[in-house]
């Protein structure tokens, strides 16, 4: 990503306005290149000596739906979530010193590639004030057919909504109901390799099974300010849906 490339300004309002920005570009097919590899690799010869809970499996039990906690898990996704631009980007946004929180994959693989419910993220993360976000990158074409992600403009400034238990592995708790959305404040986010969406962590999104022969693997970076606390009580219910549907 070069920073110099990317109208910080643009960003930030849409971010702000919306709870979600789509930004072009945002890395190269150099850079696209390089995590495909990494993943691949981690997938192939690392995974296997990692905890359970370092990653999901789609309903086959050996396809990877999602992989957590890489910057726990790899050296290269640790360095890549430290660097500079990442966080000069992100201060703004989360109004403060941005912290890594989490590195992650959306993988949606061809054909059995899971669908997810719509929710908020600050349901998972549990976090006062909600200034967190996720960074989430295409690494491959996101298209209409296989299961693009769907936000609700605007929805973050609605605060945290009722939820229950999703029974999604992976997913485990959603929202109890979804608010009523003219079409035109829904964001479809098609994108290519190295495209990029920012969202809010209570902007309302979710996501189509893949039913095509195309994978559409994304990569998520997700960052809070260091001012933020666990809310107990968002965090009783993510626990007790997580209790109910572990993710591995």
């Amino acid at each position: 990503m070069v920073m110099k490339d990317l109208d910080v300004s643009v960003i930030q309002t849409d971010y702000e306005h919306d709870g979600v920005a789509l930004v072009r570009g945002f890395l190269s097919p150099e850079e696209v290149q390089s995590i495909r590899e990494e993943l691949d690799r981690y997938i192939r010869e690392d995974l296997v000596r990692r905890p359970a809970d370092a990653r999901t499996l789609e309903a086959d039990g050996k396809t990877v739906r999602n992989l957590w906690r890489l910057e726990l898990h790899n050296h290269y996704f640790r360095e890549f979530g430290s660097r500079e631009d990442l966080s000069k980007l992100v201060a703004p946004l989360v109004k403060g010193d941005p912290v890594l929180a989490g590195i992650e994959t959306f993988n949606k693989p061809a054909r059995i590639g899971s669908g997810v419910p719509p929710h908020q993220d600050n349901a998972y993360f549990c976090q006062a004030p909600p200034d967190m976000l996720t960074i989430w990158i295409a690494v491959d074409e996101v298209t209409t057919s296989n299961g693009p992600v769907t936000y609700l403009k605007g929805s973050h400034r609605l605060g945290p909504l009722p939820t229950r238990p999703s029974g999604v592995r992976g997913n485990s708790i959603g929202l109890a109901g979804m608010p009523d959305t003219p079409e035109e404040d829904l964001l479809v986010a098609l994108l290519e390799p190295g495209d990029a969406t920012i969202h809010h962590c209570n902007t309302i999104h979710y996501s189509a099974p893949n039913s095509t022969d195309y994978p559409r693997l994304g990569f998520l970076l997700v960052f809070r300010g260091s001012h933020t606390e666990t809310d107990e009580g968002l965090k009783a219910a993510y626990s007790a849906a997580v209790a109910a549907t572990p993710p591995a």
